[in-house]
């Protein structure tokens, strides 16, 4: 059913719950998982010009070092190959997933871009609009919800 298997990071809780999910996917199949991370131009874009090489290479680092955390983590009998980009998130993703053939993208419906989104996150619904591939969207966990919630 799945070959390849996109997941899209950012390093953030869901994020992080989109990563496990794929990697059970690719477990249970037997697929390969390409991890990426898009670095948004446009955060460059807010600060003043004198701070922007410093803040594209702290996006760029944090963007590699969530693609980095996947590779650690997953089992040794999954291949993972991880990217970075630098482009408008959504369309980033799209285009990879087209791109690399994937069967199914999965990204987290909330990330580090905070509220812009109303219920999926703008990043999700937008990548859910627009790409041909399947798309698994994982949520983060709601306040109270997890490992020993009472409710």
């Amino acid at each position: 059913m799945f070959d390849l298997l996109v997941v899209a990071t950012d390093g953030s809780e869901s994020g992080e719950r989109a990563v496990a999910t794929a990697l059970d996917l690719a477990d249970r199949f037997d697929a390969a998982v390409h991890v990426l991370s898009v670095v948004d131009p446009s955060r460059v874009a807010e600060v003043p010009a004198e701070d922007a090489d410093s803040v594209r290479a702290a996006l760029h680092e944090r963007a590699s070092d969530a693609v980095d955390a996947v590779a650690e983590q997953a089992p040794d009998d999954i291949e993972v190959d991880t990217l970075v980009r630098e482009g408008h998130p959504a369309d980033a993703i799209v285009d990879y997933a087209q791109e690399a053939g994937a069967d199914s993208v999965a990204l987290g419906t909330r990330g580090r871009g905070g509220d812009g989104g109303f219920l999926l996150g703008s990043v999700a619904e937008a990548v859910v609009r627009t790409c041909e591939r399947p798309v698994l969207t994982v949520r983060g966990e709601r306040a109270g919800e997890g490992a020993g919630a009472d409710g």
